[in-house]
């Protein structure tokens, strides 16, 4: 038997703490967890489950979730024509001296083989773009679909995706020396976090667009671990 679709006062009930769960859990949450950072890839994988779980008891069909295998196929499509847009960007900007300091990170400049590796077959696959795919353009985004129109849930879903990046951009802006006073430094935090947002509502696009969360994977995950590899090879070629 399926679960009942929720109604408008359900996935209400569904969405709100859910909307202040996401906003708490990259900011306050997952590096205070015991073990942080080797904690931060299981704890998100988890939370991952955990909140298909959930979805599915208040009703959320996998086909509102984006991940009915029907399909696939057009979410290949629609995500694979924009990933190889992004990896042909990430071979030009590094075959060009003047632009590869675009892609240079700190985070990255001492980097070994093995912690690119990790960071792009592991952390960012399973940590990060997995579970923020599930989170946002899955769940979050067909909760807010039974509550309000599509353009004002994909847009409250964009604002809390943006939001997510808080911490991400300040550690960003810290570690680049990017600017200097509390000032700038709150600026750069806050297009960081409008950029992020401008992202989210392009995944939706993708998500909505194809019928699956594949699209959106694939461009996140193509943007993710090409611009880690992109970084750490603009600094080892200069």
């Amino acid at each position: 038997m399926h679960a009942r679709p929720p109604g408008r006062g359900r996935a209400l009930a569904f969405a709100a703490p859910l909307v202040l769960v996401l906003g708490a859990w990259n900011n306050l949450v997952v590096t205070r967890l015991p073990g942080h950072p080797a904690s931060y890839v299981p704890a998100n994988v988890t939370a991952t489950v955990l909140l298909l779980v959930a979805a599915r008891a208040v009703g959320l069909s996998w086909r509102d979730l984006g991940v009915d295998r029907r399909r696939l196929p057009a979410g290949l499509r629609w995500g694979g024509v924009p990933s190889a847009v992004v990896a042909a960007g990430c071979a030009a900007g590094l075959a060009i001296p003047a632009l590869r300091p675009l892609f240079a990170d700190a985070r990255l400049a001492g980097a070994d083989g093995g912690e690119v590796a990790y960071q792009v077959l592991v952390r960012i696959p399973l940590g990060t773009v997995l579970w923020e795919e599930v989170a946002f353009r899955g769940v979050l985004l067909a909760a807010l679909a039974r509550i309000v129109p599509p353009p004002a849930a994909t847009g409250t879903a964009a604002v809390v995706f943006g939001f997510w990046h808080v911490r991400p951009t300040l550690s960003a802006v810290a570690a680049n020396d990017l600017v200097e006073g509390p000032v700038l430094r709150g600026l750069a935090v806050v297009l960081g976090c409008a950029v992020t947002a401008a992202a989210g509502v392009l995944f939706a696009w993708l998500r909505v667009r194809s019928g699956s969360l594949l699209a959106p994977v694939l461009l996140h995950l193509a943007t993710n671990t090409l611009g880690t590899l992109a970084a750490a090879a603009a600094h080892r070629l200069d």
